[in-house]
């Protein structure tokens, strides 16, 4: 009788443990323990290979502390970006995570395929809350106060300027000393652009895209939009003489079109190759440049129009968002949160990375940066400068824009033509998409 009660408690006394195993089982995959498959995410992000390396410090250092989830980092070309990510969203096929151009957000948005993170981001499981970025940085990711994306980091537009090609052009006094006495203007800008030119060598390569026009026109104290969202152009006087000059320096030989440039050969190569004297551009081309030895560059904000020494620049921007279809849309949120928080873009842009911090309380990333020089002139421009948030509204405006302008860019069409140009289909495309 006393064998046949202790079998009983045996029989019982097993039942239990094994229950209690699992439990503790389910507990440890649920959580990521020891037992339970890894997640695995992907990230898709366009760049240089050296803003590669410097997107996947922030991938390593979520995986350090993170042992249940791997993430790889899948490389986009950035000229059919978008178009690939819009594709793979409508098919369900997307990585988890990806990044996501300021242009491309609205349409995103109108998709309803990336998930909406307002509620993640205010609770405890975020590594990062909204209030801790700028306003002015959300733009399109915010809509009705519903959050699509959170800014990587930001990209405020300056020049880089290659101060070999400038010494050889004979060119005595810096962009440098010019700022600092006030006199870093478009005159100055002619002038020694001009000098290079008759050296031989080529004194700017102008890109045609909405970060370099903007900046242009602002820091003639121009606008093309009025706070209603019209656009003004052919109303604006200061917009217009924009477009005069641009279009006289690239009859003048001072500028170069970089889409006239041989298939392979862009500006950034050839500033580092010493032959051309300034590109337009944000931080994005550091961790290229400083890894050319050979290379001397530094700073310097847009040359203004005003009178004033400094005016807003664009500011160049990059969201992160979430596939709906991701498997692991919980992981992949709380990965995001960390990559955008100060955290890790700390991670990331230390050590000559390639943008400015968007968050607050990391600036000194920048601000103790030796090279180049005067790398305060990344926090000085993003300060005062602007993420375009009318043109970007209206779907396809940019790329309408800008097959428009280069027949400008291009030397082969004059200003006022392609003022006459721009203005009209601006105007029918707000038109259009307001009716809608």
């Amino acid at each position: 009788m006393e064998k046949l009660k202790i079998f009983k408690w045996s029989i019982l006394l097993c039942a239990v443990i094994l229950i209690i195993s699992g439990c503790s089982s389910k507990g440890q995959s649920e959580n990521g323990s020891a037992g339970s498959k890894k997640i695995k995410l992907t990230m898709a992000a366009w760049g240089n290979p050296a803003e590669i390396k410097v997107y996947q410090r922030g991938l390593d250092e979520y995986e350090k502390t993170h042992k249940n989830v791997s993430i790889k980092l899948i490389p986009v070309p950035g000229d059919n970006y978008e178009q690939k990510l819009l594709t793979q969203l409508s098919g369900g096929q997307a990585q988890d995570i990806f990044y996501v151009g300021s242009e491309t957000m609205p349409k995103l948005v109108e998709t309803g395929k990336i998930v909406e993170l307002t509620d993640f981001l205010e609770s405890d499981d975020s590594y990062v809350k909204p209030d801790e970025f700028a306003d002015g940085l959300w733009g399109a990711a915010r809509q009705n106060g519903e959050i699509y994306g959170v800014s990587v980091d930001n990209n405020p537009y300056l020049m880089y300027y290659n101060k070999k090609v400038l010494e050889e052009a004979g060119i005595e006094k810096s962009p440098q000393e010019h700022f600092e006495e006030g006199t870093w203007n478009w005159d100055t800008f002619e002038e020694m652009t001009g000098k290079m030119k008759d050296a031989g060598q080529r004194g700017f390569v102008a890109e045609n895209n909405s970060g370099h026009l903007f900046s242009w026109v602002w820091s003639n104290g121009g606008q093309l939009f009025d706070e209603d969202g019209n656009y003004i152009l052919e109303e604006n006087e200061k917009a217009q003489e924009t477009f005069e000059y641009l279009a006289k320096l690239v009859k003048g030989g001072n500028i170069t079109y970089s889409g006239s440039l041989p298939k392979g050969q862009g500006a950034d190569a050839m500033f580092m190759s010493n032959q051309v004297g300034f590109v337009a551009a944000g931080r994005w081309l550091t961790p290229m440049f400083s890894e050319n030895k050979s290379l001397e560059f530094d700073y310097i904000p847009w040359p203004t129009n005003t009178g004033n020494k400094m005016e807003p620049a664009a500011i160049a921007i990059a969201y992160m968002s979430v596939s709906k279809d991701s498997k692991h849309i919980d992981e992949a949120m709380k990965f995001l949160s960390y990559y955008t928080s100060a955290e890790g873009q700390k991670a990331r842009l230390a050590d000559n990375g390639n943008a400015v911090p968007s968050v607050n309380g990391v600036d000194e990333l920048i601000t103790d940066d030796a090279v180049p020089e005067h790398a305060e002139y990344l926090i000085d421009a993003r300060n005062i400068g602007k993420v375009e948030d009318k043109q970007v509204m209206i779907p396809g405006m940019e790329n309408e824009i800008k097959d428009l302008m280069d027949l400008m860019y291009l030397g082969k069409q004059d200003a006022n033509k392609t003022i006459e140009a721009v203005s009209k289909k601006a105007k029918e495309m707000i038109e259009e998409h307001r009716g809608k």
